[in-house]
């Protein structure tokens, strides 16, 4: 029987689960507030165009979207041109905007562990699958494009 791996989505899903029990069990310092937190918007609209670009790109060029897949097609054009990751990073400027919409500091240390947590169970594998895959292709790519930013 394959085993069923947790998916980037739930771990976004479970952060943001945290981020909400931390600002109202420990909100440590109400920071920013209202109409200054409505600012938030602005990082979340980023994380949500990045995650639709970067799965029309997945779609365009009929490869997987999912890690631990192996990918069909190096794509490296659209936002791959900027990050090797958008999809994560559009995930950690979703968490940002979520802890600046709330406004309290606590929801912030889910946003600082967050890409450690992603590039442990995730992009440390999925990097290694697209050298495997693609080769020299890759490791151009690779040397060209920053991992997040």
């Amino acid at each position: 029987m394959k085993e069923k791996k947790i998916l980037p989505p739930t771990y976004l899903f479970v952060a943001i689960v945290i981020m909400v029990a931390l600002h109202f069990l420990f909100p440590l310092a109400k920071s920013i507030s209202f109409p200054w937190n409505l600012l938030g918007l602005l990082p979340f609209a980023a994380g949500v165009a990045l995650n639709l670009a970067a799965d029309r790109a997945f779609k365009k060029n009929d490869t997987t979207v999912k890690p631990f897949e192996t990918s069909t097609f190096l794509i490296a054009d659209g936002v791959y041109r900027l990050c090797r990751h958008p999809m994560y990073l559009g995930f950690v400027l979703l968490l940002a905007g979520i802890a600046l919409f709330m406004g309290s500091l606590s929801p912030f240390a889910v946003v600082i562990f967050f890409p450690f947590l992603m590039e442990v169970i995730f992009i440390r594998t999925e990097e290694r699958m697209m050298e495997e895959t693609f080769g020299d292709r890759w490791r151009e790519y690779r040397s060209t494009v920053r991992r997040w930013i």
